[in-house]
């Protein structure tokens, strides 16, 4: 990372703009009464990769609930083309916006795929880190954060662990 990371709990979220790979702009900006999750994603991380069903699962139902998910690649060691494909491979329904020079990444302090950052409605960043309690060890989860930090959010409380160790696999940055 070339600096500190803006991005802190309990603080406003950094805006930014980037687009997806159909070319359309998404600013976080726009988003502004909406729930959204940041889901650091990867083409090739098998680790993102276990989790694009869940995502898949719960993509249309957070929509109606005025629930944002938007999955970044920060990755720099691959193209658009290889996006594209993984994406239509998966059916994934989510838009991944590309961070070209991972200039998001940086931003929010991202490490790996995936690395979750949930904000509420005022633009207000409530959580970071992994998805749920899964590690390398420890194949199958018996918490899932996100969740937790989601259902708090829209309930309108404390989000009971804001910030958590993220699991996956290290965004590969443009050292350039």
């Amino acid at each position: 990372m070339s600096e500190t990371p803006k991005a802190e709990i309990g603080q406003p979220a950094p805006d930014f703009q980037l687009s997806d790979m159909e070319g359309r702009t998404h600013r976080l900006a726009d988003y502004r009464g909406q729930i959204v999750i940041l889901n650091f994603w990867s083409a090739e991380c098998p680790i993102s990769e276990a989790f694009d069903p869940y995502f898949n699962e719960r993509c249309e139902e957070w929509t109606r609930r005025g629930i944002i998910l938007l999955a970044i690649d920060s990755n720099s060691h691959y193209d658009d083309d290889e996006i594209r494909r993984v994406a239509s491979e998966r059916k994934l329904r989510f838009p991944i916006l590309r961070d070209r020079g991972n200039v998001v990444a940086d931003l929010y302090g991202a490490l790996t795929t995936p690395h979750i950052f949930l904000i509420d409605r005022q633009g207000i960043l409530r959580y970071r880190g992994a998805v749920d309690d899964r590690t390398f060890r420890k194949r199958e989860p018996d918490v899932n954060y996100l969740e937790e930090a989601l259902a708090a959010v829209l309930e309108d409380r404390p989000v009971p662990t804001p910030e958590t160790q993220p699991f996956g696999c290290t965004i590969v940055r443009d050292i350039g």
